[in-house]
């Protein structure tokens, strides 16, 4: 089988051979997390752009799309990652280059989620015409492909945002949707986290009740960060039942992981899906909002 929307994903062998075509704009959307795995992020966690990784070396003509600054709402201290306003965001794309026209490319340097989290944005904004590069800079680097330490622009362009709201779920959505028939609640962290085990990150321990888990390090071959195949993915999606559903409400820490969740999702042709933005660095604050811990059912 395929990929319903095999066009969301592109290949580093095609990005190689149309590194020059004029429309094509590729991101490096890197960012880290240095300490997520460490006991020290149950204070703070820690999140570093990667601007200093792409000046060490990136796809040539790549521009860097900082999501920690440019791609986050400045004035939401409440969200990890806020979606920015449509204002900021489209002028955050006019400087990358990115208009109507362009042909987008994303890769990041950890599993896609950041690539698949500017993707989310973008679809969210309206624009449909970006992939991910499937195994991102992991790959690029391991097949031995160009990498430049140039710096690099595109010509500035006018992106139009048209605003799509039901991509974005709020804390009310989310709390009506807990056991509903009709909205699964997928939730993108790793199956520890998931259960409630390891340092507690977002100030209460384990998931939203009813949620199923989709991980961000279960979708991808993590030897090559490249996504599963496509029967693979179905076969891992189905036990979920977020397939079944009429409603799909990804979440996870801080809408990254729940991005990737809501790529593979979507590469499958689940398309009511929405990303709870605040997720539980939102959900967690609220001790009225219920939690639960354990495994998977």
């Amino acid at each position: 089988m395929a990929y319903q929307h095999p066009e969301y994903l592109v290949e580093t062998a095609w990005l190689h051979a149309h590194l020059n075509d004029p429309g094509l704009r590729v991101l490096d959307c890197t960012a880290y997390l240095p300490n997520y795995f460490d006991e020290s992020a149950a204070q703070k966690v820690e999140i570093v752009g990667g601007r200093s990784h792409y000046e060490q070396g990136h796809i040539p003509g790549s521009v860097f799309a900082d999501i920690t600054t440019e791609l986050r709402d400045p004035e939401n201290e409440r969200f990890m990652f806020p979606m920015p306003s449509a204002a900021q965001f489209a002028a955050a794309m006019s400087h990358y280059g990115v208009g109507e026209g362009a042909r987008v490319v994303l890769y990041d340097d950890m599993f896609n989620v950041w690539a698949a989290r500017v993707w989310w944005m973008l679809r969210t904004f309206g624009f449909t015409n970006a992939a991910v590069l499937n195994g991102g800079w992991k790959k690029w680097v391991a097949e031995e492909r160009p990498i430049s330490t140039a710096p690099a622009t595109y010509p500035p362009a006018h992106f139009t945002a048209h605003f799509q709201p039901e991509r974005i779920a709020t804390k009310e959505e989310v709390l009506a949707a807990i056991g509903s028939g009709s909205t699964c609640l997928v939730n993108g962290l790793d199956p520890e986290e998931y259960a409630g085990r390891g340092p507690v990150r977002y100030g209460r321990p384990g998931h939203i009740p009813s949620s199923v888990n989709l991980p961000f390090v279960g979708v991808v071959n993590l030897a090559t960060s490249t996504y599963l195949a496509p029967e693979q993915l179905q076969a891992l999606v189905t036990q979920t039942g977020a397939m079944r559903k009429e409603r799909v409400i990804a979440y996870c820490g801080g809408a990254i992981a729940a991005s990737s969740a809501a790529f593979a999702l979507s590469l499958l042709g689940v398309e009511n899906v929405a990303l709870y933005d605040g997720s539980l660095t939102e959900w967690a604050a609220d001790p009225s909002l219920p939690l639960v811990t354990g495994d998977m059912a």
